[in-house]
């Protein structure tokens, strides 16, 4: 146990705040295949501490964007809190956190790309939000919130409605229409990553990739208004 929370104290530093009580910080980095696999209970995995972070995660950022935007109406704050709890946003969070390191999985989890798995890794963050709670408060949750899930705002915004804006720039522009084409698709039928590229008209665009097709056409489609927001 020693050796766990050793790496989990680079965990601490990365994300600003030091655990009193350091099981609860192991106990959120769990993931339920790591207990199945050392035949621990199930209540030992992070999914409590996921269901727990989740709502504190659902009150700061409502809070922060209640406060940050008094004149948008609720209906824009609603769809504006989606796109930045939604699992993609959460998951990228959670990459500039490095988050996947320090997760706990089970061997074949891992071998198949757990680390990197958006699930688990948006799962992982709210587990660490709920962590935080229960250890220092909601003081010291939402701080932790406001610093790595409410920064870059108007960029996660961006990458959530990516589909519709880049549709609605290529019509702006009439520049042919917008396709997305499968080129690829790699991994087992469980754990597969799917290769998207974006068209316009006969020009190939951007180029994504994803746990789901979905997910790859978005990712397509955000690195597709990156490249013309730089040509112009």
């Amino acid at each position: 146990m020693k050796q766990e929370y050793e790496k989990l104290s680079k965990l601490e530093k990365r994300a600003g705040y030091v655990f009193k009580d350091k099981s609860l910080l192991f106990h959120a980095m769990i993931h339920s295949s790591y207990t199945n696999e050392h035949r621990m209970s199930r209540s030992d995995n992070n999914e409590r501490l996921e269901f727990l972070g989740d709502a504190v995660l659902e009150l700061s950022s409502s809070d922060f964007l209640y406060r940050e935007y008094p004149e948008r109406p609720e209906g824009e704050l609603t769809k504006f809190r989606a796109s930045i709890v939604c699992e993609p946003t959460l998951a990228h969070c959670a990459r500039e956190l490095g988050l996947g390191e320090y997760l706990f999985l089970g061997k074949g989890e891992d071998a198949e790309g757990g680390r990197e798995r958006d699930s688990i890794l948006s799962d992982a963050l709210e587990a660490l939000i709920g962590a935080i709670y229960l250890d220092g408060g909601f003081a010291n949750a939402k701080e932790f919130v406001f610093r790595f899930v409410m920064n870059d705002l108007e960029h996660k915004k961006l990458f959530y409605d990516s589909k519709t804006i880049l549709q609605e720039m290529i019509q702006s522009r009439m520049e042919g229409s917008l396709t997305y084409e499968l080129v690829g698709e790699e991994g087992p039928d469980h754990a597969k990553t799917f290769h998207v590229r974006a068209w316009i008209g006969e020009k190939p665009a951007g180029l994504g990739q994803g746990r789901t097709k979905k997910a790859a056409e978005q990712m397509a489609a955000y690195k597709t208004i990156l490249m013309l927001q730089e040509k112009e």
